[in-house]
């Protein structure tokens, strides 16, 4: 199969190596990664501020060019789910209603990464092997927006030498939501602060989530309190081989 990377403007910038994990795992499932080149930001974060005439632009971008596409996977539930259910509606809302209908196939053709293996794919048992143990973050777009469900769970219980703990309070918000974190910096540092009493509750050796959003915000404080947990995205522990 040959799929096409939307790498998330995150990934590009600050974490590439959550995209670099995603075509190393997909290439050893044996599929032909592209990654278009003319790809640029999704345009969830000017969406969720209010900024949906500035997104428009991003949108168009993004419709255009995994138009060729049949399948598109990205690291990110969050992008996801801002392509799925708001892409659209920015175009609607400005009256584009060609562009609107290109925006809803090609989201119809974007998944996740997790929803991609185990509903695309059929895979559960990636060949990963990741000797540590791991506690899962549920993100909340992918969560609440996407429903990936326990998908990602049963990829890591298939992994080699990967023992899961549970993660108590899991669907707790880790109180990054982007701007959100800017805007109410207070309340999002009491949420931060739930979150890693939660992770540090388990035991855990890693924390694992998929959006690197959410892993930046919760490394961030753990690398502050000098806890020695690192933080990982799902890709890259099922991109693991040793």
């Amino acid at each position: 199969m040959r799929v096409a990377l939307f790498a998330t403007c995150l990934a590009d910038t600050l974490f590439p190596q959550a995209a670099e994990a995603t075509v190393r795992l997909l290439e050893r499932l044996g599929h032909e990664v592209v990654f278009p080149m003319e790809q640029t930001c999704c345009g969830q974060m000017h969406v969720n501020t209010g900024y949906q005439r500035e997104a428009l632009p991003l949108v168009r971008r993004y419709a255009d060019v995994f138009a060729p596409y049949d399948v598109i996977v990205a690291p990110s539930g969050s992008c996801v789910g801002s392509i799925r259910h708001q892409h659209a509606m920015v175009a609607t809302a400005a009256g584009d209603t060609r562009l609107a209908a290109s925006a809803e196939e090609v989201a119809a053709r974007t998944y996740e990464l997790s929803e991609f293996l185990i509903d695309v794919l059929g895979v559960e048992d990636v060949g990963a092997c990741y000797p540590h143990q791991v506690t899962y973050h549920p993100t909340c777009h992918s969560l609440r927006m996407l429903r990936v469900g326990d998908r990602p769970l049963r990829l890591l219980r298939a992994v080699r030498g990967l023992e899961l703990i549970e993660l108590p309070h899991a669907q707790q918000c880790c109180g990054f939501g982007g701007t959100f974190a800017l805007k109410n910096a207070d309340t999002s540092a009491a949420m931060l602060a739930d979150k890693m009493t939660n992770v540090l509750a388990t035991g855990a050796q890693v924390c694992a989530a998929g959006d690197a959003s959410c892993l930046m915000h919760i490394g961030g404080g753990l690398s502050r309190l000098r806890t020695g947990v690192r933080t990982v995205h799902l890709a890259e522990i099922l991109a693991s081989t040793s």
